[in-house]
């Protein structure tokens, strides 16, 4: 039996840790180094050649890249639970994209050699993987896809419920985030001005769906944010 900190309901359902069977799970928080990142220090940095990868085990991360005309472009979110910086780990290039904490957090420093024994003795760990990269891939095809096709407020809940029902905490007929995004973060996210998503957060709110505070947002009518965000009950 794992030990309670390591139970899989310290991460989300939807993350690695979440996913993997507790054998499997032990196993893989037994490698690597403990480390603790403060808020604002870069995990990974974009065009680096270094090759390990990182297993999040508590707090949330931003993953940015640079576009052709300079600026820092939002990629996506990352909390405890997850890995970071498997790609470069597997395929050699170098990184292609920065990771920085959002806050206090810890990790484990996985060297590449260790991580791709463990997929070995593990298939169980590299088939999640494997479908949790897929995942990833999915979900930026969907936000491009997005941005074409629907409005704002639409593009807003899509993105509230992708966050709910991956990195949530369920609560009567809604959800928790465990991580804050700042209005900046989800303009990014959502290829939209931050007027505008200021626009579509307080409409959101007006109507009953959602609630923001310090340190967290909670989403009070899952149910009625998917129907705004046009997706079915499944998706």
């Amino acid at each position: 039996m794992p030990s309670p900190k390591n139970s899989s309901a310290e991460w989300p359902a939807r993350s690695l840790l979440g996913k993997l069977p507790p054998g499997d799970r032990e196993e893989l928080l037994r490698l690597g180094v403990r480390t603790r990142f403060e808020a604002g220090e870069v995990l990974l940095r974009e065009g680096a050649d270094d090759r390990h990868v990182l297993l999040l085990l508590s707090g949330f991360a931003k993953v940015t890249a640079r576009v052709e005309n300079g600026e820092e472009s939002l990629l996506a979110v990352r909390v405890g639970g997850d890995t970071v910086g498997e790609m470069a780990a597997m395929d050699g290039a170098p990184r292609s994209a920065t990771v920085t904490a959002c806050g206090p957090m810890t990790a484990r420093v996985l060297q590449p050699g260790a991580l791709r024994a463990l997929l070995m003795r593990r298939p169980e760990v590299a088939i999640t993987l494997t479908g949790i990269v897929a995942d990833r891939l999915r979900w930026a095809n969907r936000r491009r896809l997005d941005f074409r096709g629907y409005q704002v407020k639409v593009r807003l809940a899509r993105l509230l419920v992708e966050l709910a029902t991956t990195y949530g905490h369920p609560v009567d007929g809604g959800a928790v985030l465990g991580c804050r995004l700042t209005q900046p973060d989800l303009a990014a996210l959502t290829g939209a001005a931050e007027t505008t998503v200021h626009k579509g957060l307080r409409e959101l709110r007006d109507e009953g769906l959602l609630e923001t505070g310090y340190g967290s947002t909670v989403i009070r009518d899952l149910p009625r944010l998917r129907h705004i965000a046009d997706l079915a009950p499944g998706e």
